[in-house]
């Protein structure tokens, strides 16, 4: 029998034949496309915006303060810039260590009456002679007091801490006094013998009092900057910087509305190249 014989058979023949070819192509042409798809590259992804940068590292503790530290006499060494105390090198009998910060306002009065200062993720890293970063402490559990500007006698009075539900504290500037803020746990252990940088950090920024008040945050005068001391031991007294000194005090920056980073280090430029902290 011939196909031509029979023209039903022949059509259904050429169109099974047709659908054959038709589904080979659509198999390939998924295949390609798959293939296609697999070699492109990822679409990026947004990335939150990192609040420290080596730019800010580097600049925290090379350029001066943003505004002028009000009732500190110009007589103090940090009083326009920051500045390296005992670096990497302290005493071989002193074996604690602590981060702290410090808020201060400019010259100008204050008038941000509802504003807060919110402060958190205080921290302190070390740079081991085996060139690996460690933590000391991080925590935003802190505490702190209103110190006299300058610090005389180390007169202080209880400051008004709030606990923030976003994490950390906030506390109202007392005028006539700075905020000195440090962990709630205090000092921890540390081997003088085997530093060789040392990296304090915090973050900050300003909120209401009263957030049914006055949004008056543009109107805050107040400075904010990082630091970290060596103790003698995690027990030792304060007796006037005879059991204690500090590694080294940050640049100051005016707070605002949105967080911010505040660094204090000792690395040289160099090492901020080759071994940056963990930032």
């Amino acid at each position: 029998m011939k196909v031509g014989d029979h023209p039903d058979l022949a059509l259904s023949l050429i169109w099974s034949f047709t659908l054959d070819i038709m589904a080979r192509i659509f198999i390939i042409n998924f295949i390609i496309c798959l293939l296609f798809l697999a070699c492109q590259p990822e679409a990026p992804q947004k990335i939150e915006e990192r609040l420290n940068t080596l730019e800010t590292l580097k600049h925290d503790m090379s350029l001066p303060h943003e505004g002028e530290l009000n009732g500190l006499p110009s007589s103090f060494d940090w009083s326009q810039q920051a500045r390296i105390g005992w670096g990497n090198n302290p005493p071989e009998d002193w074996f604690a260590v602590i981060p702290w910060g410090q808020v201060y306002r400019d010259p100008n009065p204050v008038i941000a009456k509802n504003t807060r200062i919110h402060i958190r993720n205080l921290q302190a890293w070390y740079l081991s002679k085996a060139n690996k970063w460690t933590a000391w402490i991080q925590s935003s559990d802190i505490f702190g007091k209103h110190y006299l500007e300058n610090y005389e006698d180390d007169i202080n009075v209880a400051a008004s801490i709030r606990q923030e539900g976003a994490g950390g504290i906030s506390v109202a500037f007392k005028d006539g006094y700075n905020f000195h803020f440090w962990p709630t746990q205090g000092r921890v252990d540390m081997n003088p013998q085997d530093i060789k940088a040392v990296w304090v950090a915090v973050e900050a920024r300003l909120i209401l009092d009263d957030s049914e008040g006055p949004d008056d945050r543009e109107e805050a005068n107040f400075l904010l900057g990082a630091g970290g001391d060596y103790w003698r031991s995690l027990t030792a007294e304060w007796d006037n910087f005879k059991s204690s000194g500090d590694i080294a005090i940050g640049r100051m920056k005016y707070l605002s509305t949105e967080w911010k980073a505040f660094n204090m280090h000792t690395l040289s430029p160099q090492q901020l190249n080759s071994a940056p902290p963990p930032y």
